[in-house]
C-alpha cells in the first residue's frame, strides 16, 4: 500500500470527486479525514472507508469558515498526531447563478470565491505548521479547465479556479525548501453531484463526452490514481505540476 502510515485530509469528500480520492486514499493504507459540510455524506463517507478496512475519521467543516478549519486541523493532529497529505477539493459550482461578469450578483461572486479559493487557502493555512514541523507533506489542489481556459457564462467559478492555480504556484515556490510538495490536479467533465443539472440534459451530457478524445466523461475514480501518486514519496520531484485528468479535453 503506498500510502501506507501516512495521514490524509480530504475536503469535499462526502461525494463526488473528493469521495472517490478519499476511498482510495483508504485503500491504499492512509488514516483518512473526511472534511466535509454534509453531516450525512461525510458520515457515510468515513463509514465506508472504515467497512473496507481502512481508517477513517469525519470532521464536518464548511472551509469558508476560519474557525470550523482550525478546528479541523486541530482535531486531526489530536487524533493522529501529524499531517502528511491536504487533499483540498471541496468546490461549489452555482450554476444557476452564474452569468457574465456585469451580470453576476456580488453574493455568487462572494459566496463562490470563499468556498473555492479563501477555502483552500485557509486549509493550508493551518495545516501547512503541522507539515513544517514534521519536515515535510504533501498538498494537492483541485482545479479546473475552467480556471486556465475560457469557458462562456461561469465568470466567479472560472476566476475561483484560476486562483487556485495561481495559489498553488505561488505555495509550491515557497515550501519546496521545507520539502512540501504543492501540485494541482485538473479534471475534465466528471460525472458528479455538482455536474448533476448540466448532466441531466442527455444533450448536454452527450455533447460534454463528445469533446474529449477520450469519448467518455470522467468518474471520481479516474482522480485516485493521480491523487495517489502525488500524496506518496513517489511524487517526491513533483513540483509546481498541474496533472490534467480530462480526457484530452485541453490537449485540443
Amino acid at each position: 500500500m503506498r500510502l501506507k502510515n501516512k495521514i490524509a485530509i480530504v475536503t469535499g469528500s462526502g461525494v463526488g470527486i473528493g469521495r472517490g480520492i478519499a476511498e482510495r486514499f483508504g485503500r491504499e493504507g492512509a488514516s483518512v479525514v473526511v472534511a466535509e459540510i454534509d453531516a450525512a455524506n461525510g458520515a457515510a463517507a468515513a463509514k465506508t472507508i472504515c467497512e473496507a478496512g481502512g481508517n477513517a475519521m469525519f470532521v464536518q467543516t464548511d472551509v469558508s469558515d476560519e474557525a470550523q478549519v482550525k478546528a479541523m486541523a486541530q482535531k486531526t493532529l489530536d487524533h493522529y498526531g501529524r499531517i502528511d497529505v491536504l487533499c483540498n477539493n471541496a468546490g461549489i459550482l452555482l450554476i444557476n447563478e452564474e452569468a457574465r461578469a456585469h451580470e453576476l450578483t456580488n453574493e455568487t461572486w462572494d459566496r463562490t470565491m470563499a468556498v473555492n479559493l479563501r477555502g483552500y487557502w485557509l486549509c493550508s493555512k493551518y495545516v501547512i505548521p503541522a507539515m513544517l514541523r514534521q519536515g515535510g507533506g504533501s498538498v494537492i489542489h483541485v482545479a479546473s479547465p475552467t480556471g486556465i481556459f475560457g469557458f462562456t457564462r461561469l465568470t466567479a467559478y472560472s476566476t475561483s479556479k484560476g486562483g487556485v492555480v495561481g495559489l498553488m504556484r505561488a505555495m509550491a515556490a515557497d515550501y519546496a525548501p521545507d520539502n512540501i510538495r504543492v501540485n494541482a490536479i485538473v479534471p475534465g467533465t466528471i460525472d458528479t453531484p455538482m455536474n448533476a443539472i448540466e448532466l441531466s440534459d442527455p444533450k448536454l451530457r452527450q455533447h460534454f463526452a463528445e469533446i474529449a478524445p477520450a469519448r467518455r466523461l470522467g468518474t471520481p475514480e479516474d482522480l485516485g490514481g493521480i491523487a495517489v501518486f502525488l500524496a506518496s514519496e513517489d511524487s517526491s520531484y513533483c513540483v509546481g505540476g498541474i496533472f490534467t485528468v480530462d480526457g484530452g479535453l485541453t490537449a485540443v
